[in-house]
This record gives C-alpha cells, structure tokens and sequence, in this order.
C-alpha cells in the first residue's frame, strides 16, 4: 500500500458507506456474454474478502452501476449487500436516494468510480477513488488513486486504506493470527 497523506486519512476516517461502480471498479471492465447472451464477470476474492470485513467494521457497502445483470445480483447477495441500483442512467440522483435512505452526509460516503459518469458522484462525496486503469480524466480529480488495477484487488486496497485510517484494522484482522 501507498503512503497516504494526512488529508486522506482525515477524510477516511469520516467514512460510514463506501459506494462502488461495478464495472472497471470490481471487474477489469471487460464484459463475456454467452451464447444466450448471459453476461460473465470476473471478481477478485480479495476485494470480495475485503468488501465483508469493511462490513464487520460497520461500514456500509453498496453498488451503483450503469449496466444490469443478474451476475451483479448474485455478488451483491453472497457478500450481503443491501444497496444495489443497477441500469442506472443518473447516477447522482441514485446517490441523492441513497444519501436520503441512509442519513448520511457527503462527507460520511466514499465512492470508486473509473470513468467519466462517475464525475458527479465524485465531486460530491467526502473521499472520491478511482482505480490506477481509469479513464485518465478522472486522475486530477479525486483524492485517491488506486496502485491496483479495477477487478485486481483496488477494492481490497481501499477497504485496507479505510480500515487503518479508521484504526479498525487491527481489530478486524485479529481472527485471522488467531490471538
């Protein structure tokens, strides 16, 4: 992991809801279809990992994502993923929803988006991310860059950044040296 400043720490710590794009965030962006013309996603186990122990810390998780697929349905229930809005055109009105939903403030969501529809949605939230293999424009524009590419662990590496910054790291992880 990099070495992140204290602004992003700052802003970290804040954060009681990560929101994802699907897409180039938890997928290489790259999309299968069959024959039938059923879609095929690959995910990371570790952003999956990742994803429950942000959860067992009491940080919420959700999707947003501009294409629909049961795929995504299926990932969002195996890691209990309650907040899913899929086919979605206007992503900042969705974020509007859920910021009513939940109660939070911009600053209590982070968001990870890799292209240009994201931009609303990242000039709002209290800690915007984007993933080291976006569309370069976004680069300038968000507090944190990824060293992981989408689909290959940029989510881990987030939930790791916000886990530390939070100080819940040590307490999340202490199952797994079995002390």
């Amino acid at each position: 992991m990099k070495r992140i400043s204290g602004e992003i720490r700052k802003k970290a710590k804040r954060i009681k809801l990560l929101l994802l794009d699907v897409d180039g965030v938890l997928t290489d962006g790259g999309i299968v279809m069959d024959n039938r013309g059923e879609e095929i996603k690959r995910f990371d186990v570790r952003d999956g990992h990742g994803i429950r122990m942000l959860m067992r810390a009491r940080v919420q998780v959700g999707f947003i994502t501009g294409r629909s697929s049961r795929v995504v349905t299926h990932r969002a229930k195996d890691l209990g993923i309650r907040i899913v809005y899929q086919k979605v055109y206007n992503k900042i009105e969705v974020y509007q929803k859920i910021k009513r939903r939940t109660g939070l403030q911009d600053q209590e969501i982070a968001y990870v988006g890799d292209d240009i529809v994201d931009l609303p949605i990242l000039r709002k939230v209290g800690l915007a991310m984007t993933v080291r293999d976006c569309w370069t424009g976004l680069k300038p524009l968000v507090d944190y860059v990824t060293i992981r590419e989408g689909g290959r662990g940029a989510v881990r590496e987030i939930v790791e950044l916000l886990l530390r910054a939070q100080g819940k790291w040590g307490e999340i992880t202490q199952r797994y040296y079995g002390e």
